[in-house]
């Protein structure tokens, strides 16, 4: 996959993630949906270096900002979902 297929993989597993307009769902909270996207990067299922920016560029936050409700909005320490130095 390009770069930016893998980028837009990251974009719509956060927004599947976060969604609420899934009837079959909840969204889930910030720290929620980056703590399981944490572990599908540590699986191998998305591009971690794209994630690691993700994370670092704060869009997470933009987004929840503009889109999520309140009560999903909860502390995220991205310290603790980037990898750690080999």
């Amino acid at each position: 996959m390009s770069p930016a297929a893998r980028m837009m993989a990251i974009a719509d597993i956060f927004e599947a993630l976060t969604a609420i307009d899934r009837p079959y769902k909840r969204g889930k909270t910030l720290s929620e949906s980056l703590r399981l996207m944490a572990g599908m990067r540590d699986n191998a299922h998305i591009d971690p270096d794209l994630f690691e920016i993700f994370l670092r560029s704060g869009v997470f936050r933009e987004y929840a900002v503009r889109f999520m409700r309140p009560e999903q909005i909860d502390e995220v320490n991205i310290e603790v979902l980037l990898p750690r130095a080999a």
